[in-house]
């Protein structure tokens, strides 16, 4: 039986202005600041490179490694509009460059795997941008300490039940699933920077498989039991000129799906050889 393969995709959460469990006026107050040092992040990332390699390993039923893991080697770039005059936020996005895959040169006919980063995908850090504060609620969670720093610890979670969407390319699925989506953010007390993000799903996510796609006597529906996911950051210096911005260091996620062709997923994202680069296309190393 040939079982259909899912990329699950979860749709950063945004936050909003409904505040509980701390004064409102303190919480509103760190999100603009967060959003306005976000801003200067884009400002600074978008004439740095790096590269991301990306592991994705299947997992036996306990976890363990399960067999041999796909390795992509990207350079990536963050590209940054700002906003227009009378405008809230701008737009930015991830864009790749695939390099290697398993360690050699990418072949012209090489299609990408289900699972593998996309070309172009959603900034994260984007949720903190004030245009996307409108849909989410948010709730303070104390205090925090990660790599070192005191921080703000928020959680964040869908304001309204948005229904679920899927969509198919061949045979991998995209699952946006916000309403069940929960997740918490780690905010520098000193500086306005996010630290580190955590997503994970609440409950289990049934949907019916397309009649394209179902198989002779195979399964009718796949079944999201988990997926967990980690953004982590950490100072990066630079030269000419002299300064230190915070840059993603690592993503992991799990996910477990039943009735996927791979059932159990680690992926494993870390980011290394950061790079400025003028206007004129010079590479400072």
């Amino acid at each position: 039986m040939r079982r259909s393969r899912v990329w699950i995709v979860f749709v950063a959460l945004v936050l909003s202005t409904k505040l509980l469990a701390q004064s409102p006026a303190d919480l509103a107050a760190t999100l603009t600041r967060v959003g306005q040092r976000v801003e200067q992040y884009y400002e600074q990332a978008r004439s740095i490179v790096c590269l991301e390699t990306v592991s994705l390993q299947p997992l036996s039923h306990d976890l363990a490694p399960d067999g041999f893991a796909r390795r992509l080697v990207y350079e990536l770039s963050v590209e940054w509009e700002p906003p227009l005059p009378g405008e809230m936020s701008g737009e930015a996005h991830v864009v790749r460059r695939l390099m290697t895959v398993n360690g050699r040169p990418p072949h012209p006919k090489d299609e990408p795997g289900c699972s593998d980063p996309k070309p172009v995908s959603p900034e994260p850090l984007a949720v903190f941008l004030p245009s996307r504060r409108a849909d989410y609620a948010f709730t303070a969670a104390g205090k925090g300490r990660t790599g070192g720093r005191n921080s703000t610890m928020v959680d964040y979670g869908s304001a309204t039940a948005k229904p679920p969407q899927t969509s198919w390319n061949k045979e991998c699925v995209e699952i946006d699933v916000p309403a069940k989506t929960r997740g918490r953010a780690w905010i520098d007390e000193e500086t306005g920077d996010v630290l580190r993000i955590d997503e994970h799903m609440i409950g289990e996510f049934e949907f019916r498989l397309p009649r394209e796609h179902v198989r002779p006597s195979g399964p009718m529906t796949l079944i999201v039991e988990r997926y967990d996911w980690s953004l982590e950051y950490r100072p990066v210096k630079f030269s000419d000129p002299d300064e230190t911005v915070l840059m993603p260091a690592s993503i992991t996620a799990l996910q477990i799906v039943q009735n996927a062709g791979t059932p159990r997923l680690r992926t494993t994202q870390t980011f290394s050889n950061y790079r400025r680069f003028t206007t004129a296309g010079r590479i400072v190393r």
